[in-house]
């Protein structure tokens, strides 16, 4: 596995929750692939993984493309996240893609999708967020 600025950082427990781990990385494109479990307690009463935690993967996707293409000096913080709802997502296993767009001095533009185990693009999402240098940011 691809050797990240994430190696540095302890998972929070709402990644943990959702099942995060790294797949892949490339740094310098500011590129990530992350997978999650998309366990059936995550499911609304027609079976489906319910939305937010949909958006909280994609969330938990950009954020740390961010870090990982700026090698963990910056944290992000979201200021405006929009998610499209392509497809209902059945239990199992999720894999989510970042991509940062835009990288300015205090603005961040990251774009997002979430995939089915078979390939099918679930939602796609996009995120402005806020940067702030990760040591004043993570205790």
């Amino acid at each position: 596995m691809i050797s990240t600025a994430l190696d540095n950082f302890a998972a929070p427990p709402s990644a943990k929750l959702l099942g995060w781990h790294l797949i892949d990385a490339k740094p310098k494109e500011g590129w990530i692939k992350v997978g999650f479990d998309g366990k059936a307690e995550f499911c609304n009463p027609a079976g489906f993984v319910q939305g937010g935690l949909l958006s909280a993967m994609l969330d938990d996707t950009m954020g740390p493309a961010v870090m990982v293409m700026t090698e963990g000096r910056l944290y992000t913080t979201t200021i405006s996240l929009t998610v499209n709802f392509l497809v209902p997502a059945k239990p199992g296993p999720i894999t989510a893609e970042a991509k940062v767009t835009q990288l300015g001095k205090t603005i961040a533009f990251v774009e997002g999708r979430l995939m089915a185990a078979d390939g099918t693009v679930l939602a796609t999402a996009s995120v402005s967020a806020r940067l702030i240098e990760a040591t004043k940011a993570i205790r």
